[in-house]
């Protein structure tokens, strides 16, 4: 199995500036990611897509692979990590071997673990290639979210099947995409045009402390709380 791990890193992000080099015990953000894909056989190369300069730097001091500086139309608010991952693809396949699989690994995932990783490519054995997304539980069920009207305060119910009088162990059990991992096959990334086509598998991430991601000031402060902590048995750090 030939999988190559794509870590996209690029220097702008509006909530919080830097966010993928911020300092995270003692470490840049990156650096968590690179190390949880390091040593996994079936991982031939980690592959770092930035902008940046600093960036860049500190990807090559941990070993990753940094081919190119991405390009500006790339590098905006508006660019789809879709294009990011095309980008790093066709210039991989056409410069060494062809891959398996792409794994994007976002660095504001920090605590996501070795064995993760494993247990993605695993499954995605198993399901003869089927694209793997990395998912949580819902913490808001939208069985329970309202609307409020745009020239009054009146609420209306989301969904149609108001879940207002159901228990909270009543409602449908809903995951969604937690943005720690996102493994599928290069046929499929092609031919759909789309990270979530047609037939996907969720791994489900048990623990809310592995699929933390970081995307603002708050989530930094508690990531580096939970760094901070002793007990920190718990996120196979």
């Amino acid at each position: 199995m030939r999988i190559l791990a794509l870590v996209p890193a690029r220097s702008g992000s509006k909530r919080l500036p830097d966010k993928n080099i911020k300092s995270l015990g003692g470490k840049p953000l990156i650096t968590w990611t690179i190390n949880s894909a390091r040593q996994i056989p079936d991982i031939c190369e980690i592959l770092v897509s930035t902008d940046s300069q600093k960036i860049a730097s500190i990807a090559k001091s941990e070993g990753a692979l940094v081919p190119w500086k991405r390009p500006k139309e790339l590098a905006t608010d508006e660019a789809k990590t879709f294009d990011v991952a095309m980008h790093a693809l066709n210039w991989y396949e056409e410069n060494n071997e062809p891959i398996d699989g792409l794994m994007i690994l976002q660095p504001t995932s920090p605590f996501r673990s070795k064995e993760t990783i494993i247990n993605a490519i695993r499954m995605f054995e198993s399901t003869n290639f089927e694209t793997i997304i990395g998912v949580s539980m819902v913490q808001n069920n939208p069985e329970w979210m309202l609307r409020i009207g745009e020239k009054n305060q009146r609420l209306t119910p989301f969904l149609a099947s108001n879940g207002l009088n159901k228990r909270s162990q009543d409602l449908s059990t809903l995951y969604v995409p937690n943005g720690s991992l996102y493994l599928i096959h290069p046929s499929v990334l092609r031919k759909d045009k789309t990270l979530f086509p047609e037939i996907m598998n969720g791994l489900v991430l048990e623990s809310e402390f592995e699929a933390l991601d970081i995307d603002t000031r708050a989530d930094l402060i508690f990531a580096r709380y939970l760094v901070g902590k002793k007990e920190n048995i718990f996120l196979n750090l």
